[in-house]
C-alpha cells in the first residue's frame, strides 16, 4: 500500500492549500534542503544546473533533496526547466515560491482600517522587477477562501500551477511570477469556502479585454508625459465658486464614430472633441463612465473594471492624452463616477469569492431590484477603501478634474425604491444609510485635501439637506449638486403650450425659493432625452418655427439663472431624435440654418456668461440675483436682474408667440443700456424684432425700480441688456 501523503502535500495537491509557501521552494529538513515545485500539467522537471527532480508518488509534486554545499551554492531565485505534457515542449522559468513576502504589513493594516489611499498601487496586477528579475506582482482581497490562484494563458488557466501566499488575517493573498510581459491576460481563481472554483477578473486590475471577453491584462506601465503642470497648479488657486463653469456631457462611445461606425479612441476624440468644445466655449467636459463595462446599452453605469479605462477607446495612456489636451486648451475633465452599484455579472464583483464580498449579503440591503444591480456594503472598512481609492486613482494617475457621483440619492436611503418589508432600517430605526453617508463624507473630504479645486459633484435627486456643504457644517461634503427640481420645472413649464403657460408660472419663479441652499449645477442632461422622453429640441410644443425658439429660450434661460451650467452632447445644435448610445450624433443637422442657429447661439451664450462676472460672480449667492417683476403671469414675462462686482445684466424673457413691442420695465438706473442678447436675431434664425441694439431708461419709478424703459420683447426670446458705464 503506497504510504499516506503528508497532510500539507495532500492540500497542495487537491488545490486547498491556503500557504504553498510551506510546501513549496526552498525547504529545509534535517537531512539538508528540499526543493519542490508544484507542475501539474509537466512530464518531467529539472531543477536547472543540478539534475532532475523526483515526482511524489501518485502527485504533481516534484521535489529533489541538496546537500549543504549545493544548497549553498544554489541561487535565492532558481531556474526551473520542465517538459509541458500537453505539446512536448520545454520551457523554463524562475521560481516564484522563491520570492519573500510582497507587501509590507502596515500597507495591509492601513488597507484593512480604510484608510490606504493608493491601495491600487499595491494589489492587481503590476509589472515590477525584484532584485534583478522582471515579472508581475499579482495580489487580490479575497476572504476567507480555501485556495486563491493566477491563472491565465501564460498557465493553461490552471488554477493548480500558481496559488498564492496568504496573507492571514488580512484577506490579501500575493505572489510574484517572474518573466511575464505587459499585455498577458489573467484572472483569479478561488475555492470558496464551500469548496467551488470560482474564476473572477481582478477588481483592480488597470487594464481588461473588449467586450464580451472578460480577461485582465497586465498594464503597461505608463509612460506617458504630462504637459499640465500650469494647469495643475492654477487649478490649486482657482475660485470655482465665483468663476464660470459651464459643462458639456459626452458619452465617448456616441459623440462621433468612425466611417465604419466603429468607436474613436481617446486619441481621435482628443483630436476632434477639443477644438469642437473650444470654438463653443465651455470651460468643462464630463465624460460619462469611461471605466471598463460589459454592456454598451449601460451607457457606462454598471462598472465592472473600476481601475480600467474601457478598451473600447483604447489603452490608458490615450485616455491620459485626453485629458491633456483639454488642459492644454483650457479645458477641465469631470469623469462619471458611480460608487453606488455594480452589475450582478459572474466574472467581476458579485459574490466575489462565492460569498458577498463587495456588496451586503442580505439583498434588502445589498440588492437594487428595480436596477438589477448590487449595492457596495460601504460599512465594510476594506469595501469602501476600494472605492475611495479608486476616486483617488482617476484624479491623481489621469490628472481628472473632479468627479461627478451618479445616483447618490440610492447610496443615501435604505429604502429607495424599495417596497415595505424589502428593506432594513439602520440601528437608530431610520431610513438613513449611515455607512453610506459617512463614506461620502470621507471620500470628499480626502479629494479636497488632496486636490485642491479638484470638484466633487452630486447627483442627487431629493432634498437631502446640505449636500453641498462641508463635513464640519453637517454636509456631506460636496462641491456641487445638480438641481433636478429646476430642471423638472423648466422642462415641464416649456412643455405647455405657450396658451397654457400663463397657470404654471410658478414652475419658472419657484426655484427662487431654494437656489441657494446649495452649490447648484443647472443640469440637462442625457438623462432627459432617453427613455421615450424625445430630445429637448422636440419637447417643445407646436410647430418647427416655435419649437427651436422656445429650446433657444430654454438655454437663455438656463444662462440667466444662477447655479453652473451642464448640457448633454446633441442638445446644442438642437438634435430631432432621442439620444441614441450605438450611433454618433446627427451632425448633418448642422448643414441646416435652424440648427446652426441654436449651435450659435450656445456658443454666444458660453462666451457672455464667462465674459460677464454679472453672470457667473454669484450663482451660489443671494446678492447676484433680483427679480424685477416675476408676478406677469397673465403676459408669461418674466424680468430679473444678475449682479456682479460693480456689473450688471438684466434678463428679459417672453414665453409667448405673441410680441410686447411696448413693454415697460423696471431698472435700476437710468441711461443707455444695450442690447447684448436677443435670441430672436437673425444670426439665431429669428426676425430680428427687437431694440435695435439699444434701450434707455428714464426716472420713472416702475415696480419697486427708481427707473424704467418701454422694451421690445419678441416672441418666444429672451433679451439681455447691459447698462453703459
Amino acid at each position: 500500500m503506497a504510504a499516506k501523503l503528508p497532510y500539507p502535500l495532500a492540500m497542495l495537491q487537491r488545490g486547498e492549500s491556503h500557504d504553498p509557501f510551506s510546501v513549496l521552494g526552498r525547504q529545509q529538513d534535517v537531512d539538508g534542503v528540499l526543493i519542490r515545485a508544484f507542475m501539474p500539467s509537466a512530464e518531467q522537471v529539472e531543477l536547472a544546473g543540478l539534475g532532475q527532480m523526483q515526482r511524489v508518488t501518485n502527485t504533481d509534486i516534484f521535489e529533489i533533496r541538496l546537500d549543504q554545499a549545493q544548497a549553498a551554492a544554489l541561487p535565492q531565485h532558481y531556474q526551473l526547466e520542465w517538459l509541458e505534457k500537453a505539446d512536448g515542449r520545454r520551457y523554463s522559468q524562475i521560481s516564484p515560491y522563491s520570492f519573500d513576502v510582497l507587501l509590507a504589513d502596515l500597507d495591509l493594516h492601513l488597507f484593512n482600517e480604510g484608510r490606504h489611499h493608493h491601495i491600487y498601487r499595491l494589489l492587481g496586477a503590476h509589472f515590477i522587477e525584484i532584485d534583478g528579475i522582471s515579472g508581475c506582482r499579482f495580489a487580490v482581497w479575497a476572504p476567507a477562501v480555501k485556495r486563491a490562484s493566477v491563472v491565465g494563458d501564460f498557465n493553461g488557466w490552471n488554477g493548480l500551477r500558481h496559488p498564492m501566499r496568504s496573507r492571514g488575517g488580512s484577506g490579501v493573498w500575493e505572489l510574484f511570477i517572474p518573466g511575464m510581459q505587459p499585455g498577458d491576460l489573467y484572472k483569479f481563481e478561488f475555492i470558496s469556502r464551500s469548496g467551488h472554483p470560482i474564476i473572477k477578473a481582478d477588481p483592480y486590475g488597470q487594464e481588461m479585454t473588449l467586450r464580451p471577453d472578460t480577461a485582465s491584462r497586465v498594464s503597461v506601465p505608463s509612460t506617458f508625459s504630462w504637459n499640465d503642470q500650469e494647469w495643475l497648479v492654477q487649478r490649486t488657486h482657482w475660485r470655482w465658486t465665483h468663476q464660470p463653469m459651464s459643462i458639456y456631457e459626452v458619452h465617448p462611445g456616441s459623440w462621433r464614430r468612425r466611417p465604419d461606425n466603429g468607436f474613436l479612441n481617446f486619441r481621435e476624440m482628443a483630436d476632434q472633441l477639443v477644438p469642437y468644445v473650444t470654438e463653443l466655449g465651455y470651460t468643462h467636459i464630463e465624460l460619462m463612465p469611461v471605466m471598463e463595462h460589459p454592456l454598451d446599452q449601460s451607457w457606462g453605469y454598471q462598472v465592472s473594471g473600476y481601475f480600467a479605462p474601457s478598451a473600447r477607446f483604447g489603452a490608458p495612456d490615450d485616455l491620459r492624452y485626453l485629458i491633456d489636451r483639454c488642459h492644454a486648451a483650457g479645458i477641465g475633465v469631470i469623469l462619471d463616477w458611480v460608487p453606488g452599484h455594480f452589475p450582478k455579472d459572474d466574472f467581476a464583483l458579485a459574490r466575489f469569492t462565492g460569498d458577498a464580498v463587495y456588496e451586503h449579503a442580505d439583498p434588502r440591503r445589498g440588492e437594487h431590484r428595480e436596477w438589477g444591480t448590487l449595492v457596495f456594503d460601504y460599512g465594510r472598512r476594506e469595501v469602501a477603501n476600494f472605492l475611495l481609492a479608486n476616486a483617488v486613482y482617476w484624479l491623481e494617475e489621469f490628472h481628472a478634474d473632479g468627479l461627478r457621483v451618479d445616483a447618490v440619492a440610492s447610496m443615501l436611503y435604505l429604502d429607495y425604491s424599495r417596497n415595505d418589508g424589502d428593506w432594513l432600517p439602520n440601528q437608530y430605526g431610520g431610513r438613513e444609510n449611515l455607512d453610506a453617508i459617512e463614506f461620502l463624507r470621507h471620500v470628499n473630504a480626502v479629494l479636497h485635501a488632496r486636490f485642491p479645486g479638484a470638484l466633487t459633484i452630486a447627483e442627487e435627486s431629493t432634498a437631502w439637506p446640505m449636500v453641498s456643504r462641508p463635513n464640519w457644517m453637517g454636509g456631506l461634503g460636496f462641491s456641487m449638486k445638480w438641481n433636478m427640481g429646476w430642471m423638472n420645472d423648466t422642462l415641464s413649464y416649456l412643455g405647455h403650450d405657450p396658451v397654457h403657460r400663463r397657470f404654471h408660472h410658478d414652475k419658472l419663479t419657484f426655484s427662487q425659493m431654494y437656489a441657494y441652499t446649495e452649490n447648484f449645477v443647472l443640469p440637462l442632461s442625457h438623462d432627459e432625452v432617453v427613455h421615450m422622453k424625445r430630445s429637448l429640441l422636440d419637447k417643445m410644443p407646436n410647430d418647427i418655427w416655435q419649437k427651436f425658439a422656445n429650446l433657444k429660450l430654454l438655454f437663455a434661460w438656463q444662462y440667466a439663472h444662477p447655479g453652473k451650467k451642464l448640457l448633454f452632447m446633441g442638445g446644442e445644435f438642437g438634435q430631432w431624435h432621442e439620444w441614441r448610445e450605438r450611433e454618433a450624433l446627427d451632425w448633418p443637422l448642422l448643414e441646416h440654418a435652424n440648427h446652426r442657429a441654436v449651435h450659435a447661439l450656445v456658443r454666444d451664450l458660453n462666451h457672455l456668461y464667462r465674459e460677464l462676472p454679472a453672470l457667473h460672480r454669484y450663482d451660489f449667492e443671494q446678492q447676484g440675483f433680483e427679480w424685477i417683476d416675476c408676478h406677469d403671469s397673465d403676459h408669461s414675462v418674466l424680468s430679473l436682474i444678475r449682479r456682479g462686482d460693480g456689473s450688471s445684466v438684466v434678463c428679459l424673457f417672453n414665453f409667448t408667440p405673441v410680441p410686447r413691442e411696448a413693454h415697460r420695465v423696471g431698472l435700476p438706473c437710468e441711461g443707455v443700456y444695450r442690447e447684448i442678447l436677443n435670441t430672436n436675431a437673425t444670426g439665431y434664425g429669428g426676425t430680428n424684432l427687437g431694440n435695435a441694439g439699444r434701450v434707455m431708461a428714464t426716472r420713472e419709478p416702475w415696480r419697486d425700480h427708481p427707473c424704467s424703459a418701454v422694451v421690445v420683447l419678441p416672441p418666444l426670446a429672451a433679451v439681455f441688456l447691459q447698462p453703459e458705464e
